[in-house]
């Protein structure tokens, strides 16, 4: 298998994203996200998904010239229109006014609406934590998931993201999690591969427990936690598509599909500032202070080394040059 270096990686992402066309400063955007997906082993996030970005860009689906627009409401509440395009250019327009909201007001929102899927929400809680500010996020995708005792899809995996600053520029602890046992993609890779998934992960299309990825994608998938897990999904879509005008999770249609209506997903930010509180840098160096005490145990997000380069399998390297041109 290759290994690749991440400049290479998001150079070619970038290069692929222009051929088949986003505007320069998009591609750019999006291909950082994919860097740092790949850099940390979340394949799911990383080039797994640009083979779809670029079918979408060609089919419309996602608008790659889509200038996203940035608004004020209130003072303490971002508005970005993404117009149908990329998830990362749209936060990266809305996060200089998002952070001096929050400084102005102790506590600020950004709601990113009309956007494609933004896949690894941590990324942008990073971006948040290393302005200096706590950073919590939710987004909501494609219907998946049926409530407790249910079998109708509702929601989608509606992850949470949250990153907490250090108070030096750094990022003190993070996670970054559907609201489901697993992410999606573990279910389709799974299935790619003709491999079985764990008992728990999701349930057939009757309601029964199942190991069949083919079965799970026309079933559903379990809340994390059962009712617990599902109300934080609940919570999760409501935000995301409540408080941005993006859909709801039963509207949208499968997110890798090369065309068909845009994703129209919304992902909606909290920011606060930790100044606002003379106590928090104070209580959080005693929280860890405590997680430390047991050999082994850490915050989570601590510990993780980015990998440059990155080990690729052949067939994931080919396509990405293929669809670059080279």
């Amino acid at each position: 298998m290759p290994q690749v270096s991440l400049d290479d990686i998001e150079q070619t992402t970038r290069a692929a994203l222009e051929r088949h066309g986003a505007l320069p400063w998009i591609a750019a955007e999006v291909a950082r996200a994919v860097r740092k997906a790949e850099s940390i082993g979340n394949r799911i996030c990383g080039l797994y998904y640009l083979e779809s970005y670029c079918l979408q860009l060609r089919s419309g689906r996602v608008k790659g010239d889509a200038e996203p627009v940035v608004t004020r409401p209130r003072p303490a509440a971002v508005h970005v229109d993404a117009a149908y395009g990329f998830a990362q250019p749209a936060f990266s327009r809305g996060l200089p006014e998002a952070v001096a909201a929050a400084r102005e007001c102790g506590v600020a929102s950004l709601a990113v609406g009309h956007a494609h899927t933004c896949t690894s929400l941590g990324f942008f809680t990073e971006q948040i934590a290393r302005e200096g500010m706590i950073g919590l996020g939710m987004t909501n995708a494609s219907p998946i998931v049926a409530p407790p005792g249910g079998k109708t899809r509702v929601l989608g995996t509606n992850p949470i993201a949250f990153s907490v600053p250090d108070g030096a520029g750094g990022v003190a602890m993070q996670f970054d999690q559907s609201t489901t046992t697993v992410a999606l993609g573990k279910i389709t890779m799974a299935k790619a591969a003709g491999e079985a998934i764990p008992e728990g992960w999701a349930v057939d299309a009757d309601g029964a427990p199942t190991t069949d990825p083919e079965a799970a994608l026309a079933g559903s998938l379990v809340s994390t936690g059962g009712a617990k897990g599902w109300g934080f999904g609940l919570m999760a879509e409501l935000l995301a598509a409540g408080m941005t005008g993006g859909t709801v999770s039963r509207d949208v249609t499968p997110l890798k599909a090369p065309d068909g209506p845009p994703h129209d997903l919304g992902q909606y930010y909290l920011l606060m500032d930790p100044s606002a509180s003379p106590d928090f840098f104070d209580r959080l160096a005693r929280v860890a202070e405590g997680v430390a005490l047991d050999e082994g145990a850490r915050m989570p997000g601590q510990g993780k080394v980015a990998s440059d380069p990155v080990t690729l399998e052949e067939a994931v390297w080919a396509r990405t040059r293929d669809l670059a041109g080279q």
